[in-house]
């Protein structure tokens, strides 16, 4: 039989019988093979490879041959003392500000950071990272996590620029070195005072840093003097007093080096005589100092060390004052305990006191044991303390550990630790869930007895809810995921808001996985999966789109002033409606949405179309296996023919429908012609179609259509066949089509190569053009030519310089072409010939809106008449503003002498006076264009105490219609008092804002008649002592009786004594304020009925009936329809509890009541019973086979400093084998 070996650990709830579980622990001899042997609880440490004495150790599975690198990553650890700590809350479980903050800092720096928390309750923060990263994360943890204090130097300003360096360089790496914000004053700012903001530490380094540069630069006289660090406390003295007397005396400045910096040089600046004086004075103390002072040296634990400095270095200053003796602690880096005092001999016992004078209290790790160091007297009295405290913490607090699965903790913590913050608030217990890392299945939890209990029994009922859990792989198309989640995770969280207690997880957008994961309760899932199945669903079937092929030109007429016409077809049909970009040469609106919303969409968008030009609709029947041949390939012959038709819409169904039906839409002349186009195109498919391609310089190709498609068209109408050029999408822009029949492909081929060859053959020409004309082609840099030479297959037209007075002008090109070009500029010219002028009188104060927005109207004017148009100036701004010419502020101001003569008062103002150059039948035609665009006025008589609802509410109502209808609406004064609106707009625009304006005073009228018919008001006499009754539960029976009779029910205000207290108002309809008022009474009647009874149930049994939250109680009231009421704590018959309802209904709750209390009171006594059982001696944690079992060895003694050192204490050299394996240290 193996040895067992029993370990016993000290436990301070030896006394706590009945608290924890009160079965002992038993070890039987069936169950010893059970137990873990030594080896598994305790698994040795890796060996060394080699042996001291150079032989080779056998390699075990923790060694492994890696090659040592040198590593660029370096480890630096900060700490920040209770005192100086920004975030001083640790009770949250898994978040908190300083954990997001540390997070944060990782992300920006690239360094690695580790909080751990000291017993003094201390920070201390491991970064690691490359140099330049910690010292960033440096920098951002003390501006950060450290409580920041803020300081000024006053340096010469002349000396600042100093402090910045070149580009800012030495500021900084100053912030970089010492940690600190530094803000130095702008070059404007007379200030001489730099701000700095850090810890103390740091804001000390940058003072003395800032201080060195200006003492530097400082043209007075500065002194350095050499004085070992070890005398600087007495040069500065206790808390700075005495250098502060020396810099008031001598009037010098004095900067020694704060005890963090390394240095000996103490800086004195001022004038000679002063600083003269001041190194005498520093000088003195520092000989005086090294000649009397002696030192002493002694031992201080390294954890003592802190204690010793005090917080922020007070309790080393309050020595140096008490005894003048200074205290010399090793740095933190340094592993020496050595402490030395350097003083007066006679002084030195005091300054040694003082440094025992406090009690220092060690928690020691993993042991039960608190270590107190300091007089004996204040020790006993410090011991007496604790030891209370020890004994009130055993009394009233309890502890257990529960085996939870390590896969189920992340959910017991819930997101951002909300699940066990939760448990921990409610039953006021601590709660340590172990981390990932340590693979631990043991949850502790600490607290109060009875919190401890019904946290562990919350946590325990919570895993085995998650144990029941199931899984479930919900597929979703992966273009869907998005749409679902929502921005920012709006949507996706909403749904989980909505089944907390379902996990979604969606797959990574990279692995392109249609599979979204369910987990948790099988009811949740199921009802989480259905919900999210139908949002797919409503996504697919909001997922419908159609194009809608509408004229570019009417796109704004689409969108509406401001967006109005669009923003209300979408709001209406609840669909998204996307328009082409100004620039993009499509044609196509696409709607989005459920399908036959967007039909609605579609619906709407084609009547506004049609309303604003000649737009019919026709549908041609061509067979739906031609219609593949007929778009051609990429849409090239459809989209030809749509060009050549003035851009109408041919519309084929969806491929491998079967449809025959063609729609095309456009203007009437054009579809007819689109449709002759379409059938004998059809027809020859169905004969016997030929296509030939030919290639022609693309510069060639507007010569080759001709203006308007008049060349082409010769070609067509001769030969039968039909010519396609590339589009501008098309990769090869050479490439010509030529389609039909084999005979007429064959002469259209010879015609347009005998075309193509003509226009190879180039050749020059000289014309002669009037030097007066020169500057219309050449203006706007040669617009005119540019519009020749791409017209007319790229012809070069060179006029002479400006000044030779020379009327000759060059072309050169192909020879039709130059020829074609020719042509064309002599008929410019015929036009500049046959150009007048002429006056158009408009009022000025309508030359604005017949400019149109940013003079749109007027450039469409121009542009179809070919008219130049020039606005007058402005009356009201003489000489400042230019006149306005074609839409556009680039016109000339001629003034003549005419203008400073008198002016008839019959004729026409000047400023109103619009100018028309062109030919003549064009001016007129554009003066008849203009009149159209003067606005017009007309009146509606609309009741005055209808214009606020008209106007609405800031203005909005009032915007809304002169959006919609492009008018003007002005609404008189209310002072006015007047009926009169006034409508002004164009002429076509009055009808329809006069009739919707009318349109809208009916539906305010049919308003107001159904306002006063909503206000009658009716009450009802109800005793107070209902209303709460009749409120329901947060308002639910209310709400109800208001929704379902739509009328509102005005309560009595209980603080006000002016209002009758049992009086109820209705307000609404009268059949529906009347219906409300029997439901009400209904209620009162029924309250009235009930009765109320007292019983008594054990106290002890009302939390299990009431149950979590209230869920029990809840459950009993809903099931027998009564209400119950449980005394509140301090009642005077703790045991009473309330019944109220109907008699029958009462008396089935009361003996429910009654069975519960039986059943739970005879469970309360067991269970005292149970716990009062003697538990019998712990035996401690079990394993076999240990050292000291198996050889020779003794057990390990637990009260040897040798057995078990402390951290940091020297260890003797011993021969001696331990049980704990070769000692490597």
């Amino acid at each position: 039989m193996s040895s067992v070996a029993v370990l016993t650990q000290e436990s301070f709830n030896e006394h706590r019988s009945g608290l924890v579980c009160p079965y002992p622990p038993f070890i039987g001899a069936g169950d010893e093979e059970a137990l873990p042997t030594y080896k598994d609880a305790f698994p040795p440490l890796p060996e060394k490879a080699s042996s001291p004495d150079g032989t080779q150790e056998p390699a075990n599975a923790w060694t492994s041959k890696i090659r040592p690198l040198k590593s660029s990553v370096i480890t630096q650890v900060f700490h920040v003392p209770l005192e100086e700590r920004k975030y001083k809350d640790i009770n949250q479980f898994g978040e908190g500000d300083q954990a997001k903050v540390c997070v944060d800092i990782m992300h920006k720096t690239g360094a690695h950071l580790e909080l751990s928390m000291a017993k003094d309750q201390g920070l201390s923060i491991m970064v690691s990272g490359k140099l330049d990263a910690v010292m960033k994360a440096r920098k951002e943890i003390v501006s950060r996590l450290q409580t920041q204090a803020s300081a000024t130097v006053a340096i010469p300003k002349e000396h600042h620029r100093f402090v910045i360096g070149k580009n800012g360089e030495k500021l900084q790496e100053l912030e970089l070195k010492t940690a600190t914000k530094i803000q130095i004053p702008r070059p404007d700012d007379p200030s001489n005072h730099i701000k700095i903001s850090g810890t103390k530490e740091g804001l000390e380094k940058a003072k003395h840093e800032i201080l060195l540069i200006s003492a530097e630069q400082d043209k007075r006289a500065v002194e350095r003097v050499n004085i070992d660090k070890v005398y600087h406390p007495f040069i500065t003295g206790a808390y700075n007093k005495l250098v502060g007397e020396m810099m008031h005396e001598t009037g010098a400045r004095i900067n020694v080096p704060p005890p963090s910096v390394n240095k000996t040089e103490i800086v004195i600046t001022g004038e000679k005589e002063q600083v003269a004086l001041a190194v005498a004075m520093i000088k003195k103390i520092y000989e005086e100092k090294q000649k009397n002072a002696t030192t002493i040296a002694v031992e201080v634990k390294k954890s003592q060390h802190k204690y010793v400095i005090g917080p922020k270095g007070n309790t080393l200053q309050e020595i140096l004052e008490k005894t003048g003796v200074s205290v010399e602690i090793p740095p933190p880096d340094s592993s020496s305990e050595t402490v030395i005092l350097r003083g007066e001999p006679d002084r030195l016992g005091q300054a040694l006191t003082e440094v025992y004078a406090k009690v220092h209290i060690e928690f020691t790790e993993g042991e039960d044991r608190i270590t107190l160091e300091g007089p004996t007297k204040d020790m006993q009295m410090v011991q007496s303390q604790m030891e209370a405290i020890v004994t009130d913490l055993i009394s009233r607090m309890d502890y257990t550990e529960i085996i939870v699965d390590p896969k189920f903790h992340r959910h017991l913590i819930g997101k951002g630790g909300a699940n066990i913050n939760r448990i921990k608030d409610m039953h006021k217990v601590s709660v340590r869930i172990p981390p990932d890392n340590e693979k631990s299945n043991l949850i502790r939890i600490e607290g109060d007895p009875q919190g401890v209990q019904e946290a562990s029994k919350e946590l325990l009922e919570l895993a085995s809810r998650m144990e029941n859990e199931r899984t479930k792989d919900l597929i979703i198309e992966q273009r869907f995921h998005r749409a679902i989640i929502g921005q920012k995770g709006e949507k996706i969280k909403d749904v989980r808001d909505k089944f907390p207690e379902v996990i979604i997880n969606f797959p990574d957008p990279s692995a392109k996985s249609d599979i979204v994961q369910l987990r948790g309760p099988r009811n949740e899932v199921e009802k989480c999966s259905k919900f999210m199945a139908k949002m797919v669903a409503d996504m697919v079937e909001n997922g419908f789109s159609v194009s809608v092929p509408i004229f570019k030109q009417f796109h704004k007429n689409i969108i509406g002033k401001g967006g109005a016409n669009i923003k209300k077809i979408r709001e209406e049909t609840n669909t998204r409606i996307d328009l082409p970009a100004e620039n993009s040469n499509s044609e196509m609106i696409v709607i989005t949405g459920k399908k036959e919303n967007c039909e609605a969409a579609r619906v709407r968008i084609l009547a506004i179309q049609k309303e604003l030009a000649n737009i019919t609709e026709m549908e041609v029947s061509i067979p739906s296996k031609l219609h593949n041949s007929l778009i051609g390939s990429k849409g090239r012959f459809v989209r030809s023919i749509m060009e050549e038709c003035g851009g109408v819409h041919i519309h084929f169904p969806t491929e491998g429908s079967g449809i025959d039906t063609v729609t095309i839409r456009g203007p009437a002349e054009e579809v007819e012609k689109a449709k002759k186009q379409l059938l004998s195109l059809a027809e020859e498919k169905q004969t016997k179609s030929h296509t030939v391609e030919l290639k022609a310089k693309p510069e060639y190709h507007k010569f080759l259509i001709g203006k308007g498609g008049g060349n082409i068209r010769k070609v067509r109408d001769s030969t039968g066949a039909r010519i396609i050029f590339p589009t501008v999408d098309d990769e090869d822009q050479e490439l010509i089509t030529v389609v039909g029949t084999e005979d007429a492909v064959r002469e259209a081929q010879k015609e347009l190569e005998e075309l193509i060859r003509s226009l190879d053959n180039v050749v020059e020409d000289v014309m002669t053009v009037e030097t007066k004309h020169h500057r219309y082609f050449v203006a706007r840099r040669g617009q005119v030519l540019r519009d020749i030479a791409d017209e007319y297959g790229g012809v070069m037209v060179s006029f002479p310089r400006t000044g030779t007075n020379s009327d000759k002008v060059t072309l050169k090109g192909a020879k039709d072409c130059v020829e074609a070009a020719k042509k064309r500029m002599l008929e410019i010219i015929e036009d500049l010939d046959a150009q007048v002028t002429m006056e158009c009188v408009i009022p000025q104060k309508f030359h604005r809106s017949i400019m149109g927005p940013k003079g749109s109207r007027i450039q469409a004017i121009t542009r179809d008449h070919n008219v130049q148009i020039k606005f007058p100036e402005r009356l009201d701004a003489p000489g400042k503003g230019p006149a306005i010419e074609n839409g556009e502020a680039n016109g000339e101001v001629l003034v003549t002498e005419e203008a400073a003569t008198p002016v008839d008062p019959a004729a026409h103002k000047k400023c109103d006076i619009i100018m028309l150059s062109g030919r003549k039948e064009r001016c007129e035609a554009a003066v008849e264009a203009l009149k159209a665009l003067v606005p017009v006025t007309t009146e509606v008589e609309v009741p005055f105490e209808l214009h606020r609802y008209i106007i609405g509410q800031k203005g909005s109502g009032i915007r809304k219609m002169m959006d919609e209808f492009e008018v003007n609406i002005q609404v008189p004064a209310p002072e006015l008092q007047s009926d009169i609106i006034s409508i002004t707009g164009l002429a076509n625009h009055l009808d329809r804002a006069k009739d919707g304006l009318l349109e809208r005073v009916k539906e305010l009228t049919a308003e107001q008649e159904d306002r006063s018919l909503r206000s009658f008001k009716l009450t009802i006499t109800v005793d107070p002592k209902y209303h709460p009754k009749i409120i329901g539960r947060k308002g639910a029976i209310i709400t109800n009786i208001r929704t379902e009779h739509d009328v509102n029910i005005q309560f009595p205000d209980k603080n006000d004594e002016n209002q009758v207290q049992d009086q109820i108002t209705i307000t609404g309809y009268e059949h529906k304020a009347t219906a409300a008022k029997d439901a009400i009474q209904a209620i009162v009647d029924e309250l009235e009925e009930m009765i109320s009874e007292d019983i008594t149930l054990d106290a002890r049994v009302h939390a299990r009936i009431i149950g979590a939250r209230g869920k029990g109680i809840r459950r009993i009231m809903d099931e027998f329809k009564v209400d119950l009421r449980f005394p509140v704590p301090g009642a005077a018959d703790p045991n009473q509890v309330s019944v109220t309802g109907r008699p029958e209904l009462v008396d089935e709750a009361i003996d429910h009541l009654l069975n519960l209390e039986e059943e739970y009171v005879s469970a309360v006594v067991h269970s005292v019973v149970y716990k009062g059982r003697d538990r019998g001696p712990s035996k401690g944690f079990v394993v076999r086979e240990a050292p000291w079992q198996t050889g020779t060895e003794k057990a390990p003694d637990m009260s040897s400093s040798e057995d078990f050192p402390s951290f940091g204490a020297p260890v003797a050299a011993t021969a001696k084998a331990s049980p704990w394996g070769p000692k490597r240290f």
